[in-house]
């Protein structure tokens, strides 16, 4: 990261954008780095190859910031604004300004915290008619969501067991960490077992044109109740994370409010979202989705175990995410 840190300290000063903000606070994922400055969000890249993204080019990450707004109009249209390069010069970094870019950020409007559903969540100020909203929101999204033979493709026994496979193999490192080996085999088997059992169940959701292009990433952290409803931050970096079954993103969803111990508002989801799209199959195929989502969320917390960038406080909190992931992943075993 050392051509990337005097970028990222350029941005921390006022001076480096148009509007000049008064404020400016630096939030990091393991992807990228998050510039909120006054009443916009900038977005940077971080140059990684995590084996599932590639972000090591420049090339890559203006081709993948691209991706980032378009993809993310569909769900929250009016909050993606732009691409901007960023360039430098002896006076510093800059928005926007003249000469070669030296990395592109995406330009986003800043939405309100205090609206965002996991901080709703977590004052309980979440009612079921709220989460209606979004199973309608949802319902319409994927009617419309893109499908094709090879989307399709993507439902397949193929891909789950890759999808699968890759979490298991990832998260060996871990077993000990933020996972138990009794935990870790327990899910395995119950995962492979599933598959195994349901062959005709996948080849069916697939032959219903149930696999769409989703968002990917539906959890609370990313819902906004705002003038509408605005769903963002979906998954721009590998189309296989997004090409998914609708059940798997419902069951994402639902995962997470289970995590905020609110079963009803869980169940609510799936109610009213099969209600809406008549996909009661979609409920046989909810705890497998369930349990696959809490434990890719507990990989993600993991990951950040290994992110220097990431203070040793920020790691704690990690672990004891990603070790309520993965309890409540092994919770959903029947």
């Amino acid at each position: 990261m050392a051509t990337a840190s005097p970028i990222v300290e350029g941005l921390l000063q006022p001076e480096s954008y148009p509007h000049k903000p008064a404020e400016i606070k630096l939030v990091q994922t393991q992807m990228s780095f998050i510039f909120l400055a006054g009443e916009y969000v900038y977005k940077v890249k971080k140059p990684v190859n995590l084996g599932y993204l590639d972000y090591t080019t420049l090339s890559k990450r203006r081709l993948f910031c691209r991706r980032e707004v378009e993809l993310n109009r569909r769900l929250c249209p009016d909050v993606y604004l732009e691409v901007v390069a960023i360039t430098r010069d002896r006076e510093g970094v800059h928005i926007g300004g003249k000469g070669r870019a030296v990395e592109y950020a995406v330009r986003m409007l800043k939405l309100p915290q205090e609206r965002m559903m996991d901080v709703l969540l977590a004052d309980n100020r979440v009612t079921p008619e709220m989460v209606t909203r979004v199973a309608q929101k949802l319902v319409g999204f994927h009617r419309e969501a893109k499908t094709n033979s090879r989307i399709a493709a993507f439902g397949g026994l193929d891909t789950i067991r890759q999808n699968t496979e890759e979490n298991f193999s990832q998260t060996q490192k871990y077993i000990g960490v933020s996972l138990s080996p009794e935990q870790y085999e327990r899910i395995k088997k119950y995962t492979g077992d599933f598959i195994r059992c349901n062959g005709g169940l996948f080849a069916r959701r697939v032959k219903e044109g149930r696999i769409r292009d989703c968002h990917g990433d539906l959890h609370s952290a990313h819902i906004c109740f705002t003038d509408g409803i605005c769903i963002y931050d979906c998954i721009e970096f590998n189309d296989r994370f997004r090409y998914a079954d609708v059940a798997s993103e419902v069951a994402f969803l639902a995962m997470d409010l289970d995590r905020y111990q609110r079963a009803d508002l869980s169940r609510r989801l799936v109610n009213a979202y099969v209600e809406l799209s008549r996909d009661e199959e979609l409920r046989e195929l909810l705890g497998f989705y369930k349990c696959y989502r809490a434990y890719v969320r507990g990989k993600v917390e993991s990951f950040k175990l290994d992110d220097p960038y990431i203070s040793d406080g920020e790691k704690a909190k990690a672990l004891s995410a990603a070790q309520s992931y993965f309890a409540l992943a092994e919770g959903y075993i029947m």
